[in-house]
């Protein structure tokens, strides 16, 4: 059997599939809070000492860069390789991939059922298709055709410079600027970057906060869940976390213009990850499209360009179609 997992910064999901498995129906899955664990193997020895379900081989996908068969995590302490994840777990093999690698090789095998249209566009077939995606950070990745099929591609786009677009942006950029020498597009455009919005619109904007959302943002472990929840969920409580995700979204939208733009993803782009579904009511909203489409001259391209959210966890889908189509013998 195969052990398939998505390795985020903040969660860590696991599943388990057999050779007859469709990717969209694991035999075993659970979601585990990755910071409360020393590494993956403590994660994935507790799992299957719960499942009961002899594995074999294993594949993860991981939130950071691959390279030589070994990973390290962007916003964890953990440090993984093949061949000693394969020895601690007592497994035949394991293999690991980008987490937006796997988000990418999911997108011709994701069920319409799990996707949101926000621009029905005029997407061109066989076009490169985009994929951004804020979780804990900020993951950008690409598919282009080689004449049969999609290759993915992954990327670590997320991690170059913010390029703010309005007069408020920039007065983000210059208060965070101040702290840190280099702004990328992760550190305003995910859930690590939603406090940092949060952080200038009340101490230099002095939006005004209620003291209950303030009490409870202070004390939460996750106080992007907090900002969300009170950004979203009815009735508004808070004008202060309802900026944030405007500007949020906006930041979002420009940032997935500008990946469009840069592979011509005349294909489409696909949104995805948790804070994208979490914040599904505002993207559907007009300003999303305002901003993703406020290019200057190219305005009407962007217009053409088919733009989806997908509701399901696409990493998990990708890396488990990838293994149960090339990892054999299991």
């Amino acid at each position: 059997m195969l052990l398939v997992g998505d390795v985020g910064g903040t969660k860590t999901d696991l599943a388990i599939y057999s050779s007859e498995s469709d990717a969209n129906s694991p035999l075993a899955r659970k979601q585990f809070l990755s910071a409360e664990y020393i590494s993956l193997q403590a994660i994935v020895k507790e799992f299957l000492a719960a499942v009961k379900l002899p594995v074999n081989r294993a594949i993860f996908d991981v939130a950071g860069p691959v390279i030589n068969k070994s990973a390290v995590t962007t916003n964890l302490p953990w440090v993984m390789d093949e061949d000693s994840l394969a020895s601690n777990l007592n497994l035949r093999s394991v293999h690991l991939m980008n987490d937006l690698e796997a988000v990418a090789r999911a997108i011709p095998v994701v069920r319409d059922s799990d996707i949101v249209t926000l621009n029905v566009g005029e997407p061109v077939a066989k076009a490169a298709i985009a994929v951004i995606a804020p979780g804990t950070g900020l993951g950008e990745s690409f598919l282009v055709w080689d004449g049969s099929h999609y290759v993915p591609h992954s990327s670590e786009g997320g991690h170059t410079s913010f390029s703010p677009t309005e007069t408020r942006q920039i007065r983000l950029l210059e208060h965070l600027l101040a702290r840190a020498g280099h702004v990328s597009a992760e550190r305003v455009c995910s859930g690590i970057g939603i406090p940092n919005i949060y952080e200038y619109l009340r101490d230099v904007e002095h939006i005004y906060e209620t003291p209950e959302v303030a009490r409870r943002i202070a004390s939460a472990d996750d106080p992007t869940k907090v900002i969300v929840d009170s950004a979203v969920s009815a009735p508004n409580e808070s004008r202060l976390c309802r900026a944030t995700i405007d500007m949020f979204v906006s930041i979002l939208a420009c940032e997935a213009g500008n990946l469009a733009l840069k592979v011509l993803a005349a294909g489409g782009i696909y949104l995805t990850g948790g804070i994208v579904r979490h914040t599904l009511s505002v993207l559907q909203e007009p300003a999303f499209m305002r901003a993703f489409t406020n290019k200057g001259r190219f305005s009407e391209f962007m217009k053409r360009i088919p733009v989806h959210v997908i509701t399901t966890n696409a990493a998990l889908l990708g890396a488990a179609t990838y293994g149960l189509e090339n990892l054999t013998d299991y």
